[in-house]
């Protein structure tokens, strides 16, 4: 009997392995996003301009990641850092706060912090790894990148930040939000909505 167990299992895990080859949501290549709207939100940071995309809806949000993110509590915010200055910014340094009208503070999340609460929320336990490691790295490919400096070779830089709902609760497109970045030239702040 525990010989059946055992090769039943085995089936079981080489089922799972072999069948999950492709990526756990089917993420849209980020090459193919569009360019920010005509109507995103700006400040001025002395040289830098930070441009706030409005807010996605969910059926964007669902055509872009293929999961529904605010239902896990993970708010994508899209931004750009246009760059007029002759010298480098350190963007490693920056510091980002997204603050909804009750003053909470959301949780800025690494791309891989994000895959974990989509999944977490979706109710997904058992998966290949590498669909999810594909995933993670499709996901990722949407994130602002903060550890290389932004130069006068490029003119702008953009991509997504992934931010926490306070108490982990699902986002309702209702609330008030601002981001602020910090340790730019000098600190920026826009209203999103």
């Amino acid at each position: 009997m525990t010989r059946r167990l055992s090769l039943l299992g085995l089936f079981i895990v080489l089922a799972l392995t072999t069948s999950c080859s492709g990526s756990l949501f089917k993420v849209k290549p980020a090459a193919e996003l569009p360019p920010l709207p005509a109507n995103t939100r700006t400040a001025e940071a002395n040289g830098v301009t930070l441009r706030v995309a409005p807010l996605l809806t969910d059926e964007q949000i669902q055509e872009l990641f293929e999961a529904n993110l605010p239902l896990a509590g993970v708010l994508p915010v899209r931004i750009e850092l246009a760059f007029q200055s002759s010298t480098a910014v350190e963007l490693k340094r920056a510091r980002i706060h997204l603050r909804d009208d009750q003053n909470r503070e959301w949780k800025l999340l690494p791309p891989k912090r994000a895959v974990s609460r989509i999944m977490k929320a979706n109710g997904i336990t058992l998966y290949n790894p590498n669909s999810r490691k594909q995933f993670e790295q499709e996901f990722g490919a949407y994130a602002f990148d903060f550890k290389t400096p932004l130069a006068s070779g490029e003119a702008h830089r953009q991509g997504f930040l992934f931010f926490q709902s306070p108490n982990k609760q699902a986002v309702t497109s209702a609330q008030k939000l601002t981001l602020t970045v910090e340790r730019l030239p000098q600190t920026a702040s826009v209203m999103i909505n």
